[in-house]
């Protein structure tokens, strides 16, 4: 549900509640609780106060016959913005200071299924007015315009997985706004060319702390690479084409980079607290197929980047997902188990060597 700044609201998952002091983002806002003390809270778990609603309905509906002037000089409310908000409000950007967009899972826990927002991030000084066109049909459609504050994101969709393939292909403009300029820049014209398989490599979902969340991240254009309009005004006309810049997605880093220990070796925990970040709601099953994910994910990546050996840490339990990674390394060529070291790792850890083919 969407609240805006000033609704009160009840806890849904404990006693209490207060009022909504700022948005965050689509997903995320500030309340103010009953004893003074602000706090971040997912608007899921939060629903409208409807006993003091009702008792403002009430109020209202009174002054409403008693104070006719007053309403009359009342100016209609302003139409809800809760799509535009602060990147990392809590922390220090890394990235550098440009614009992009990005594919945000909305569970952050399910990369690879579920919907994705689609955010248009300005990490600049500067206000932006953007206009984004997608290829449709194999013609070009105007999907959305508006504009981003400075240091500000805006939801631009949220997508299901079927609707990936309409995000693909298209161009984004952005025009640069400073009341003071020291200089002024050229409009940025960036085509969108994302191709459709990273959207399913768990791998191309990458931490990032424009919003400290997992997303693809395309950028559109860097702030070192903004045109000076009065610099290079004999260069460009304004009856000229501008210049096209094509958004690059960031190097995706091998998987198994995350691991390594050294060249060539890497050192894997399949504890399932290494695995997600939340298992509440998760079945033993649940987490068995997650950790089993977790490690094909990182021996495919360790064979496709040439790694030598790879330590899996299974834990001791019941034995059922060590008797799993045994069974699994059955269906490879070239690869043989060994119980990993035990002064290092104790008996809960399986060495797995890679060998390569040459013959």
């Amino acid at each position: 549900m969407r609240f805006k700044v000033g609704d009160k609201v009840k806890f849904l998952n404990e006693t209490g509640g207060g009022v909504v002091t700022a948005i965050v983002d689509n997903k995320l806002v500030k309340v103010e609780t009953d004893d003074g003390f602000e706090m971040p809270v997912l608007s899921k778990d939060l629903i409208p106060d409807y006993r003091e609603k009702e008792a403002e309905e009430i109020n209202f509906s009174y002054q409403k016959s008693s104070q006719k002037e007053a309403s009359v000089s009342e100016s209609p409310s302003e139409p809800e913005e809760n799509n535009v908000s602060d990147i990392n409000p809590w922390g220090q950007t890394k990235e550098e200071e440009g614009f992009y967009l990005l594919f945000e899972p909305h569970e952050q826990q399910w990369v690879l299924t579920g919907n994705l927002d689609v955010l248009l991030v300005n990490h600049t000084p500067f206000d932006v007015l953007y206009n984004l066109f997608l290829e449709r049909n194999n013609k070009l459609e105007g999907i959305d315009y508006g504009s981003v504050p400075p240091e500000s994101k805006t939801v631009l969709a949220t997508i299901t997985r079927d609707e990936i393939d309409l995000w693909l292909r298209g161009i984004i403009q952005i025009m640069i706004h400073e009341t003071n300029p020291d200089k002024v820049f050229f409009p940025v014209h960036s085509v969108i060319d994302i191709r459709a398989n990273r959207f399913f490599k768990e791998g191309s979902y990458q931490s990032n702390t424009l919003t400290n969340e997992k997303a693809i991240i395309s950028v559109v254009a860097l702030r070192t690479a903004l045109s000076d309009a009065m610099e290079n005004g004999g260069q460009q006309k304004s009856d000229t084409p501008p210049d096209k810049i094509k958004a690059t997605i960031k190097r995706e880093i091998p998987f198994i980079e995350k691991f390594r220990t050294k060249t060539g070796e890497a050192v894997v925990d399949l504890h399932i607290g290494e695995v997600v970040d939340n298992i509440a709601g998760l079945e033993s099953r649940d987490m068995l197929q997650l950790q089993m994910n977790h490690f094909s994910k990182a021996l495919e990546s360790a064979i496709k980047e040439n790694y030598r050996k790879v330590t899996f840490i299974h834990g001791v339990g019941n034995g059922i997902l060590k008797n799993a990674i045994i069974n699994e390394l059955k269906e490879y060529e070239n690869l043989e188990g060994t119980m990993a070291s035990i002064i290092k790792f104790g008996v809960g850890a399986l060495d797995v060597s890679i060998t390569t083919d040459k013959e």
